[in-house]
């Protein structure tokens, strides 16, 4: 092996390694972080490519520990539906591997969540607008998956306004992330962008991040989750800035 790949295969474990540590502390943000850090080192199709193994394992193991799959997917479908054809509607964006545009994206999904998730006042979701509004959320975040591969806006807090019990937060965050990892798997793959050696390396990032996961959910009981999250999104937040900033400093 070459020392080029040495490097990048170091890289992404040591990523995805720290992405499952938030993910195991906070109950999410393994592909945000993954996105975010990754992103900085490589055009973002590439690492978007990279995460699809493990975080569809990660965030399938978070759906199908919860009680309430059957309900939630009942309640969230519409939802489902929409982030499956906006992701493979918007992928054709990451797929084109245009690097100033889609790092420029990347830089302020990750921005706006962190500066949303920082500063916002909690939401409610009446609901006699959820019917109608949970297709058209789905829809936005896909347009938004398929174009920086960033899954949590504006899924996560939309999600966190409909009232649910925190196991079923946690189930419904998972099933969210789980489709949008397969509607992007498939978005790339129609493009011919998701190729045969990223699939190699993104299997093998499923150890440290499942390591990751174990190791942060250790961490969460000797640490304050609230603490953790709020440095957590100042770090999303710099990382973005610098994605952001960087094709205009080039």
């Amino acid at each position: 092996m070459s020392d080029f790949s040495l490097v990048l295969t170091g890289t992404v474990a040591v990523t995805f390694l720290l992405a499952g540590i938030v993910k195991g502390v906070t109950g999410m943000g393994l592909p945000t972080l993954a996105m975010g850090l990754l992103g900085t080192v490589m055009p973002p199709v590439t690492a978007a490519s990279l995460l699809i193994v493990p975080s569809f394992v990660t965030n399938v193991w978070q759906l199908l520990a919860g009680p309430s799959f059957a309900s939630i997917l009942r309640r969230l479908w519409l939802m489902m539906a929409g982030i499956t054809i906006g992701t493979l509607a918007g992928s054709w964006l990451l797929a084109s591997d245009n690097v100033k545009w889609t790092t420029t994206g990347l830089g302020a999904a990750l921005v706006l969540y962190a500066v949303y998730t920082l500063l916002a006042r909690q939401l409610s979701i009446p609901s006699g607008i959820e019917r109608w509004s949970s297709p058209v959320i789905g829809f936005l975040t896909g347009l938004v998956t398929g174009g920086t591969g960033v899954f949590v806006v504006p899924a996560v807090p939309y999600i966190q306004a409909l009232g649910l019990s925190r196991d079923d937060l946690i189930q419904a965050l998972g099933l969210s992330f789980t489709v949008s990892t397969i509607a992007l798997a498939a978005g790339l793959g129609s493009h011919g962008a998701f190729r045969v050696e990223h699939m190699a390396l993104s299997s093998l990032a499923v150890v440290p991040a499942l390591l990751g996961m174990w190791l942060g959910q250790l961490l969460r009981q000797r640490i304050s989750p609230a603490t953790f999250r709020r440095w957590f999104l100042i770090l999303l937040m710099l990382l973005g800035l610098e994605l952001l900033a960087r094709p205009f400093l080039a």
